[in-house]
């Protein structure tokens, strides 16, 4: 994922924002004694992307990464509507805790711009649905010169969304966020819709990070440097993931990137293990049967 990349991440501030001041009042909302549900995963589970990540000899590289993970942020669903029978597929060769998130189609965000977007969303979603309760929240990535002045547009698509598919927003143009009067009204829509709005950790975009959650679901999109700061920037979000914890918040879907994507599954491994311990879960951390069998010390850098 190359978006917000930097060549020199030494230089960035990655001073953690402050919560935002409508997100504690949204979570306390809902609270109560419940344990939030906390899915976390990589963007791809191809071999390509994922270098060093399979045991030789794997043969479906789905079924072993679910055997790793319970969550997958489905970006192949953004270059091309899969058949129902696809999805179905991918439904089989997933154990029962496992989830898929999948990103809208390009044609829905970037081409048609969310006008006239009724037909080729009943056709998307027609697919999806085979995914049955292994279905996630669906999430929508707006291109980054999507302005406010298309905000219209924005509104009918969200009102039109059918209510019993959870939805999450991602926008990359700066003045959605840091337009005071444009923020309030996005986050009143979205609030009022039941749709998360997600936030993206990312190097070269300090200026779109917000901490205004929507609903109870947290929807997080982390892009590491492939840089020690990596470390600390999940560790930040160890800290934040508790306080929401403590909030009320019901569910927490975070997915790592990175610039060079095959080191993806051991920041991953470095975060599970920090929200097993401070959260008081128990995710699944990948392969460390394997690296416990073998001996095996792996790193980052």
């Amino acid at each position: 994922m190359k978006f917000g990349s930097v060549d020199n991440p030494e230089l960035i501030d990655f001073t953690f924002p402050k919560d935002h001041k409508e997100t504690k009042r949204v979570l306390n909302l809902v609270k109560d004694d419940n344990i939030p549900d906390i899915y976390v995963g990589c963007a791809k589970w191809n071999r390509a992307d994922l270098k060093g990540f399979y045991p030789r000899g794997t043969k479906d590289e789905l079924i072993y990464y679910a055997s790793q993970f319970n969550a997958i942020e489905l970006n192949a669903t953004f270059y091309r509507i899969f058949p129902p029978e696809q999805f179905a597929k991918w439904y089989e060769k997933t154990p029962a805790n496992f989830k898929f998130f999948p990103k809208l189609n390009q044609e829905i965000s970037h081409w048609k711009r969310l006008q006239d977007t009724k037909e080729v969303v009943e056709n998307y979603l027609y697919s999806a649905v085979n995914l049955k309760e292994k279905l996630g929240t669906i999430f929508l990535q707006m291109h980054s010169n999507f302005a406010p002045k298309d905000f219209n547009r924005v509104v009918e698509f969200i009102e039109s969304w059918p209510k019993e598919i959870p939805l999450a927003v991602e926008f990359r143009h700066t003045n959605w966020y840091n337009d005071e009067s444009v923020a309030n009204e996005l986050y009143d829509l979205l609030e009022k819709n039941n749709i998360s709005n997600i936030i993206v950790d990312t190097a070269g975009r300090r200026d779109i990070m917000h901490m205004r959650l929507t609903n109870s679901t947290a929807f997080v999109r982390y892009v590491g440097a492939n840089h020690p700061s990596d470390y600390s920037r999940l560790d930040d979000w160890v800290l934040r993931l508790k306080e929401w914890k403590d909030s009320g918040i019901k569910e927490i879907n975070f997915f790592i990137h990175q610039n060079i994507e095959k080191e993806s599954p051991l920041l991953s491994a470095y975060f599970i293990k920090k929200l097993n311990a401070e959260l008081d879960c128990n995710l699944k951390v990948p392969k460390e049967d394997d690296e416990k069998n073998n001996n095996v010390q792996q790193n980052l850098f």
